[in-house]
């Protein structure tokens, strides 16, 4: 604890530096705060405080390398526990798997839990990994500069788990009457989602933490030109299924080339299926969406998006709106994204195999036995075949927009960022909130930090960052949303 504890003395002594000169929320895009409200025990939270601290804890998880693989989450799970406990809030670690844990800690509103009205905030503690080469700061250091906070997990998604971490410390210190069990949840294994992942945790540890309602990642605050324009809340998801394609081949002596070999069979089929567009299909959510959003956007744009199921323009504006916006595009079909190469052993050896990775995200509803079939048929190649990789994610049903949850979160996120609208969203990305959606929660997702599409693009990639005037925002969003649902007025 003796290292933990200097680097938390240097934490606060650079984050003091740090914060001094920040510009007002106004002056960094992001919109100012509304007039303080009633906190959950009717006398006023400090949140600039509690924001303060929280990006201390934001900054050492983040300097706490979760890469997945192997995870290494139990780590992480020990300093939230420390946390926790600080507080007089007791956790439990749920061992997953050899130096994997879930942490779960509950807030009570009563002797007798009642899961079916209970509330779950859901964070995970792993991430991907960092080609540190490619990045400007180290990717575990948390490095500060220009008002923000770089790192891998700034965004996705230790930034949420900070900020469930502060909202429940809040609902403690302030002694909330809840009208309903808060159960915080940071689990592990969610970008691989293999044996140590939430699938994992509910078949063996449901009933420490079932619940009705959840708040998890998944959505979006979308900032632009210095002003929130919508807040996209998820309530369904793509599917992610990996697919190996292998081609094989004469293995042989490299100085004597063949036309039966197999790398040049597999790059022919990569770029085949790399052109490949699946399919339009429109979902409720996604028609929902682009509704709200064709509302609120320029003429031009709105013009297509009103014309994406028109029976004579339909194609043309499904081409500009996946142009103008990649992600809109992948909304609206099954998607498929070479990802991973490997093949060969020595470069004077002609392999007998060479095979890629296939990142596919299903619309709800929609199979890969049937993508895979029209992939065969593009590729029409009998060296070629596919495989379909284990731990493939399941379709879940989509959440209600008609729960009180859904209505509270629409009301809350709307006032909180000056009026701006609230859209259901299907996510192309898959989170823990699927298997949660299949044991029947009203999950939802929304990471509540204002960010712009550059710092969005972000994720997974280079020089991953959050602005500190957004997290600091998001966390009293956070706080509001959760207050609003489950303490008593």
């Amino acid at each position: 604890m003796l290292i933990l504890n200097r680097r938390t003395r240097m934490l606060w002594l650079a984050l003091a530096m740090f914060l001094a000169p920040v510009l007002p929320l106004a002056a960094q895009g992001i919109p100012p705060n509304p007039p303080p409200r009633q906190a959950a025990s009717s006398s006023a939270l400090d949140t600039a405080a509690l924001s303060r601290e929280a990006l201390v804890w934001l900054a050492q998880l983040i300097q706490i390398n979760t890469t997945n693989p192997p995870g290494n989450e139990q780590a992480a799970a020990k300093y939230v526990v420390g946390i926790l406990e600080k507080e007089g809030i007791t956790p439990e670690v749920l061992e997953v798997a050899p130096g994997r844990s879930a942490v779960v800690a509950r807030l009570r509103s009563s002797a007798i839990s009642d899961p079916s009205r209970a509330l779950l905030l859901v964070a995970h503690m792993d991430v991907v990994g960092a080609e540190r080469a490619r990045w400007s700061v180290d990717p575990f250091g948390a490095a500060m500069k220009d008002g923000y906070i770089y790192g891998r997990g700034a965004l996705d998604d230790k930034s949420m788990l900070a900020a469930n971490l502060a909202t429940i410390v809040a609902l403690k210190r302030s002694n909330a009457r809840l009208n309903r069990d808060v159960i915080f949840l940071a689990t592990d294994d969610e970008e691989a989602g293999g044996e140590a992942s939430i699938k994992t945790l509910i078949a063996k540890n449901w009933d420490k933490f079932a619940a009705g309602f959840a708040l998890n990642e998944g959505g979006e605050v979308v900032a632009k030109n210095g002003k929130v324009q919508y807040i996209a809340v998820q309530a369904s998801e793509k599917v992610s299924v990996n697919v190996a394609v292998v081609a094989k081949g004469t293995s042989g002596h490299a100085s004597i080339p063949t036309k039966d070999n197999a790398v040049v069979h597999l790059a022919a089929a990569v770029a085949k299926i790399g052109t490949y567009s699946a399919p339009v299909h429109f979902t409720t959510v996604v028609r929902r969406y682009f509704e709200g959003l064709a509302a609120i956007s320029d003429d031009e744009v709105a013009k297509w998006m009103r014309s994406l199921e028109s029976a004579d323009r339909a194609e043309h504006a499904q081409r500009v709106i996946a142009e103008t916006n990649p992600q809109w595009g992948a909304m609206m079909r099954d998607t498929v994204a070479p990802t991973m190469l490997s093949g060969g052993v020595r470069a004077n050896v002609i392999p007998g195999e060479a095979r890629a990775i296939l990142n596919i995200r299903l619309l709800p509803g929609d199979t890969v036995d049937v993508l895979l079939g029209a992939l065969t048929k593009v590729v029409n190649d009998q060296q070629v075949r596919f495989e379909v990789q284990p731990n493939a994610g399941l379709a879940a049903p989509t959440s209600s927009l008609e729960s009180d949850f859904y209505a509270v979160i629409n009301k809350v996120a709307s006032q909180d960022f000056g009026g701006a609208p609230v859209l259901p969203y299907q996510s192309p990305w898959a989170t823990d909130s699927s298997q949660l959606r299949l044991h029947n929660v009203q999950a939802y997702g929304l990471w509540p930090f204002p960010v712009t599409d550059d710092d969005l693009k972000r994720m997974h990639g280079d020089d991953e960052r959050l602005p500190v005037a957004s997290f600091n925002k998001g966390i009293e969003v956070l706080l509001h949303i959760v207050s609003d649902f489950t303490v008593t007025k």
